[in-house]
This record gives C-alpha cells, sequence and structure tokens, in this order.
C-alpha cells in the first residue's frame, strides 16, 4: 500500500503556473498511490494567484476516478456572488472509507499576525491488512500559539481514538446514525506541519503522553535513523522560503509501525513549493 501526502499550494508550481493535471502526473510519474492526502486545495478562489473560482476539489476527482474524495476545508466564507470560497485538505483513496470525520483544529486569537482557520480530515481506510486511520492537516503558518495549540488537538484526537479503540461505542441497530465504525488504533497523521525538526512544536508532537500507543512516531526517523530528514521545501527557485529545509511529516501510532516499510520524498517535482512525501506500508 503506498500513500502520500503533498502541500500542493493549490497546484501552482514553482514557475507560477496553476494545474491540478501537473500534480497528478507528478503523483502518477512517481508511483501509483492508494492514497493521496492533499493540503491547500482550492475552491471558489479567484484571490490567489493563478485561480479563477476553479473547484479543484472536483478536478482531482476527475482525475483520480478510482478513488473516493473527502475534503476538509478550514477556511470556509462568502464571496460577493453569493457563493462560498474553501481552503483546505483533501484526501483521495482508492482503499474503501468506512467513516470520515472533519476535524476543525483549534484557532486561538494572535492578533500579531495574519493566521486561518486549520482542518484535520480523518478517514478509517478498509485495507488489505485490516482498518487503519489516515489523518491529514496543514497546521498554520504564522502563528507559533497556534501551531502548538493545533498539536495539542492532534494529540488528544489520537488519544480519544485509542479509547474508542479499546472501548468502541455499543451499536444502536435501529438508527443508522448510530451504526458502530470502527476507530483502530494504527494510525498514520501526516501532512505540512509548518515546523522543523527538533523545534519545540516538533518536539511536542512526537513526545511521550498518557498512553504508549497514543504516541506519534516520526517514520523518517523510524525509517532512516539520524540521517537528517530530507528537505521538502526551498529546493526549486519558488518565491518562498528562500532556503532549504523540512516541514512536512508522515507519523504513525505504535501498532501500525510493524507495516511501515519505507518512507521517502520526492526532491524532483516543481509542481509545488513543497516537495511530495511518500509512505510504503505492508499489505
Amino acid at each position: 500500500m503506498k500513500l502520500v501526502s503533498w502541500n500542493i499550494q493549490w497546484a501552482r508550481g514553482c514557475d507560477g503556473r496553476v494545474s491540478t493535471g501537473r500534480i497528478a502526473r507528478a503523483l502518477n510519474d512517481f508511483a501509483d498511490a492508494d492514497v493521496i492526502c492533499l493540503q491547500e486545495v482550492a475552491r471558489g478562489h479567484d484571490d490567489l494567484p493563478g485561480l479563477t473560482g476553479d473547484d479543484q476539489v472536483a478536478q482531482f476527482a476527475a482525475l483520480f476516478p478510482g478513488h473516493s474524495p473527502i475534503f476538509a476545508p478550514g477556511a470556509d466564507s462568502l464571496r460577493p456572488d453569493g457563493t462560498r470560497r474553501q481552503f483546505g485538505n483533501l484526501t483521495l483513496s482508492r482503499l474503501p472509507v468506512l467513516a470520515a470525520w472533519r476535524h476543525l483544529l483549534p484557532w486561538p486569537a494572535d492578533g500579531a499576525v495574519p493566521s486561518m482557520q486549520r482542518a484535520c480530515v480523518e478517514v478509517v481506510l478498509d485495507g488489505p491488512a485490516g482498518t487503519l486511520r489516515v489523518l491529514n492537516t496543514h497546521l498554520e503558518y504564522y502563528s507559533r500559539l497556534q501551531r502548538l495549540a493545533q498539536i495539542e488537538a492532534l494529540r488528544a484526537l489520537n488519544a480519544e481514538a485509542q479509547a474508542h479503540a479499546k472501548a468502541p461505542p455499543a451499536a444502536k441497530a435501529s438508527d443508522g446514525a448510530f451504526a458502530a465504525v470502527p476507530r483502530p488504533a494504527a494510525a498514520l497523521l501526516c501532512g505540512d506541519f509548518n515546523c522543523e525538526p527538533g523545534s519545540d512544536e516538533y518536539m511536542r508532537l512526537v513526545a511521550p503522553g498518557a498512553s504508549p500507543e497514543a504516541r506519534w512516531h516520526d517514520l523518517w526517523q523510524h525509517c532512516h535513523g539520524t540521517v537528517a530528514h530530507a528537505d521538502t521545501v526551498g529546493l526549486h527557485g519558488c518565491d518562498w522560503p528562500g532556503r532549504r529545509f523540512c516541514c512536512d511529516f508522515a507519523l504513525a501510532t505504535a501498532p501500525l509501525l510493524p507495516r511501515v516499510q519505507a518512507v521517502e520524498v520526492d526532491q524532483s517535482t516543481a509542481a509545488s513549493d513543497h516537495q511530495p512525501v511518500w509512505v510504503k506500508l505492508a499489505d
């Protein structure tokens, strides 16, 4: 099973051209992904460079017709013409999506900097080796205060899921809204965390918690040991960030670690200002 996480900057490449088709080609050229986790997907925006109100959720759904799209906008606002503009995370899965939850992350006031509402989309997938959760997120860029609050929320979400795995809610057969769905302990968290390895935010993200099962483990370290994280931004002359570093990660809970075979970064593509992070799991 292959999964990829990529902040696509609304499909805007280092050449300034917007193309969801180019994003799809870059993904397919590198590998055939069963699960695609994209950040910075836009719908209804004409105020971002290169966009004219495009519905990128629909575009990606058409480009990957064998995948089910689950979209979680963080920012969602009214346009002057009465339609909506949305910006958030899109998960596309070839595997059956048994359940999906769209979590709004904390957004504490920090008036000194720009910021926007952020989200995390969590799906339960029916994979060949059993069910697993995949969480796709994008944390605040400008505000460290907000990033830390969002990291605490991701830690809490995982602790909650571990508790559900141990004590699932009772089913109520007479009401489909209460139908029992699994929330397994095996989970993968990926996205753009807007912090670097070794930063306070990163160290809090991977810190132990009350339950060993609820700890997020960095898959780069799991697979590559002490080798420095591969850079995920600053590689191809984009107008941001002006230097190379890593801020895009894939993490997993302990129950999933035995299935993790590889994690790598595609540093060849210039279809976004970020690079895709690929994870291979044993079936």
